[in-house]
C-alpha cells in the first residue's frame, strides 16, 4: 500500500481497491469503525509479510498499514471457535479458515480479553488476516479513519 500526503493505494482485497484517504482522529475509537493501523513488529506479523499477506510502507519494519474494522475494544472478551464471538455475541463475517489460498496452515488466535490499550481488528472479507489469527493489537498504531476516495470492489 502506497500512499502520499494522507491518500493510500490500497492493493489487497481485504477492502475496496483503490485510493483511500486517512483522516485523522481526535476522539477515542468506537466499535465498527474502519481505520488504518500499523501492525505490531511481531513474529506473526513477519510470517504473515513473508507469506504476501502484508505489502511495503509506511510502517514500523517497512510494511504498509492494514485497513480493518474495530470488532472489539480493550475490556472486551473475545472467544474463538468455528468463528468469533465478542461478549458472547457473534461477529458476523468470522468464521475461521483452516489454511489460507496457497494451503499453508493458519493458526487461529486462542481467544481471551483484550488487553488495555489494544483492540481487536476484523474484515468481513472471507480470505482476510484478521485478528482471528493474529489477535489484538496495540491502540498506538492506529493512523487514523479509513476514507475510501475512489475505490472498486476486488
Amino acid at each position: 500500500m502506497g500512499g502520499w500526503g494522507g491518500l493510500r493505494i490500497n492493493t489487497t482485497p481485504s477492502e475496496p481497491l483503490g485510493l483511500w484517504r486517512i483522516v485523522p482522529l481526535a476522539r477515542p475509537l468506537a466499535r465498527g469503525e474502519l481505520i488504518f493501523v500499523c501492525p505490531p513488529r511481531t513474529p506473526e506479523f513477519e510470517l504473515a509479510f513473508a507469506r504476501g499477506y502484508l505489502r511495503r510502507g509506511l510502517c514500523p519494519g517497512g510494511v504498509g498499514p492494514l485497513i480493518k474494522s474495530v470488532a472489539a475494544l480493550s475490556g472486551q472478551r473475545i472467544e474463538v471457535g468455528a468463528d468469533v464471538r465478542i461478549d458472547d455475541e457473534r461477529l458476523a463475517g468470522s468464521v475461521l479458515r483452516a489454511s489460507d489460498a496457497a494451503g499453508r496452515p493458519l493458526v487461529p488466535f486462542a481467544g481471551g480479553v483484550v488487553p488495555a490499550g489494544q483492540i481487536f481488528l476484523h474484515s468481513s472479507f472471507a480470505g482476510s488476516y484478521d485478528s482471528r489469527y493474529f489477535g489484538p493489537v496495540p491502540i498506538d498504531g492506529v493512523l487514523g479513519l479509513a476514507r475510501p476516495v475512489f475505490t472498486v470492489d476486488p
